[in-house]
């Protein structure tokens, strides 16, 4: 006889986990649902609705702990926050890795560990907890798991084009150049891909949900490779 999902162990521990019981349980075994698995409702309205829920939590911390900080400071906080390789941190926490629901194809391409689908179990399962318990029930466990990340670092990061820019005008170099390499994904959850690149340094790419984070994410990508060139011009 099949388990009903309230019964479902896994289920249960997780609920244990993220500090909140289902009224409806199927939320959460929705939020967990690759589009990968055929014929079962997916994760993705529910990520569509946790991301805007992030955000809006995100948000107002950063909004209350920081009451003298100007828009454009509270922004790069929150860019950062929000990113993709953040809310990962937070679904790794969490143990969603190991418990979402793909098909055996994805599991062997890595979809455990990889840093898109995690974000967006993350947001799925804050989503489910909204349409469940509400926003309350949503916020406590946003909370729960970004304000730590939020006191990592008492000063607001700094745009990673600004830093880019920076170091090739001091350098004499020409500024760097940002291209559109192309648009993937469905309308509500668009992934731009852009390339950035530095005269006689090379380039780097990366995806986002925006041309501009997509941009931020190729030139921080782009400078955390830079300490290793120079490392390889010193020898």
């Amino acid at each position: 006889m099949t388990s009903s999902p309230r019964k479902n162990p896994d289920l249960v521990a997780l609920e244990e986990t993220l500090g909140y019981r289902f009224t409806n349980i199927s939320l959460l075994e929705r939020a967990l649902t690759h589009r990968s698995r055929e014929g079962q409702p997916s994760y993705e309205r529910l990520e569509f609705l946790g991301d805007r829920v992030v955000g809006l939590v995100v948000a107002d911390l950063l909004y209350t702990r920081f009451p003298n900080e100007d828009e454009g400071a509270m922004a790069q906080r929150h860019a950062h926050l929000v990113r993709q390789d953040t809310v990962a941190r937070v679904a790794q926490t969490l143990g969603l890795g190991p418990r979402m629901r793909v098909a055996r194809s994805e599991i062997e391409l890595g979809a455990p560990s990889n840093p898109s689908l995690l974000c967006d179990v993350c947001e799925a399962v804050v989503g489910a907890i909204y349409r469940d318990g509400g926003f309350k029930a949503a916020r406590r466990l946003i909370l729960a798991h970004w304000t730590a990340l939020v006191e990592e670092d008492p000063t607001p990061p700094r745009d990673p084009k600004t830093v880019l820019q920076e170091w090739a005008q001091a350098r004499g170099l020409p500024l760097p150049a940002y291209e559109e390499e192309g648009r993937e994904g469905p309308p509500h959850k668009p992934v731009f891909t852009v390339r950035v690149s530095v005269q006689s340094h090379g380039s780097e790419s990366a995806t986002g949900p925006s041309k501009r984070l997509a941009a931020q994410t190729a030139a921080r990508l782009f400078l955390e490779r830079l300490p290793r060139d120079h490392a390889s011009r010193a020898d």
